[in-house]
């Protein structure tokens, strides 16, 4: 087995926790360092995809997430009237190893918090400290450290971790001239509400148009009063962004805004499908936050020295498609793989970057992709072969 490495995680989210446990789990050092004074569980609902269930499950974690989560059986397409145009099964209903977990995200990131603290030890889970910069020395890595109370510290190691999210401080160090993430011209209202269950109480559905979507599901057990908490998403097309570079993002205080039903039930008011009335699981809403559908643009590399990049820091995506999370969770599984399999520092972290940092090629075959092209084409009506002369 390679040597214990002393590892500090900058950010105590989804990603930076299982990071943590992932390198916990195979003997290194690790230091948490979250910047909140008191972690809460913030957020709503999210989804893990099979893959990512995977990593946790191998954490141990399994039974506690299935206790609280919701095993998607399937993700419905449907139409502004709610009516089915496709039906994707998920989890376990396609086959899978592992379920589809639909989940709140708090609840998750708390869930994964308690139990680095019991593994890593709690003074090793730290909060009201801020990674603020990075600086490379002979041995490794400093971590430059920001209190909640103002003061300043360093915290050597052996590799630095970026797992601080979007607006990643050690990304901003590396890439300084990047600028705001890129917004879509999408805006986002997220919220939960306690309500009926509907369909069969497993099923997520997108309904909807361009222009805009509502996306419902699941992310609780059904409750013994017959209520199921309910995560619901409307997606509202602001401004098009011409396909070309992208737009201004709204200023980051707006990213956790409270939302307003002045602007949903104008677009969404009288969306009532035979299986659910939206605007009714909109205005009985628990909590509705609203922000933009944001992104950045790929890096050239993460690895700086003995510091790396982890999840959003890396590779923030749009909250959509079951993604964040889960791209979250597999690159810190594939970081503590890697040490695993390279003595060295350098090696490991390259190859973590190697795995997780692919050419949109390595996605998806050119192959594949050409058919696609093809079989539109033929349904479209285009033309194929050569023209023929006129008679």
């Amino acid at each position: 087995m390679n040597p214990s490495r002393s590892i500090v995680v900058a950010g105590g989210g989804i990603g930076g926790l299982t990071a943590a446990l992932a390198l916990a789990a195979r003997g290194h050092r690790v230091t948490v360092c979250e910047a909140a004074a008191q972690p809460r569980p913030l957020g709503v609902g999210i989804n893990l995809l099979p893959h990512a269930v995977r990593v946790l499950a191998g954490l141990g974690l399994l039974p506690a997430l299935e206790a609280m989560a919701v095993h998607t059986r399937a993700l419905v397409f449907a139409n502004r009237h709610g009516q089915t145009i496709y039906e994707d099964l998920r989890g376990l209903a396609a086959g899978s190893s592992h379920p589809q977990l639909s989940i709140h995200r708090g609840h998750l990131q708390m869930r994964l918090w308690d139990e680095a603290a019991q593994r890593l030890g709690p003074d090793q889970v730290r909060t009201g400290e801020r990674v603020v910069a990075a600086r490379e020395t002979a041995n490794g890595a400093v971590a430059e450290i920001l209190h909640a109370d103002g003061t300043r510290s360093e915290r050597a190691c052996d590799i630095l971790v970026g797992a601080d999210g979007i607006h990643s401080a050690l990304r901003q160090q590396f890439y300084p001239d990047e600028g705001a993430p890129r917004w879509n011209g999408m805006m986002m209202w997220r919220g939960t509400t306690l309500a009926r269950p509907f369909l069969d109480g497993r099923t997520m559905v997108q309904a909807g148009h361009r222009r805009a979507k509502f996306v419902v599901y699941p992310i609780e057990p059904v409750r013994p009063d017959g209520l199921q908490r309910i995560n619901w998403i409307c997606d509202r097309r602001l401004r098009e962004d011409g396909f070309g570079g992208g737009l201004t993002a709204p200023s980051r205080e707006d990213w956790s805004k409270p939302g307003s039903l002045d602007d949903l039930l104008p677009t969404f008011g009288s969306w009532r499908f035979a299986w659910l009335d939206v605007p009714g699981l909109i205005r009985a809403a628990e909590q509705i936050f609203e922000w933009p559908m944001v992104d950045r643009d790929p890096l050239p590399r993460w690895r700086h020295g003995h510091t790396t990049l982890l999840g959003d820091a890396a590779h923030p995506m749009y909250p959509i498609g079951s993604n964040g999370a889960t791209q979250a969770i597999l690159d810190a599984a594939a970081l503590a793989q890697a040490l695993d399999a390279h003595a060295s520092i350098t090696a490991a972290l390259n190859a973590y970057e190697a795995a997780r940092l692919p050419r949109i090629e390595d996605v998806t075959d050119p192959t594949v992709l050409a058919e696609w092209v093809q079989a539109y084409k033929k349904a479209a009506g285009h033309q194929v072969g050569r023209p023929q002369a006129a008679h």
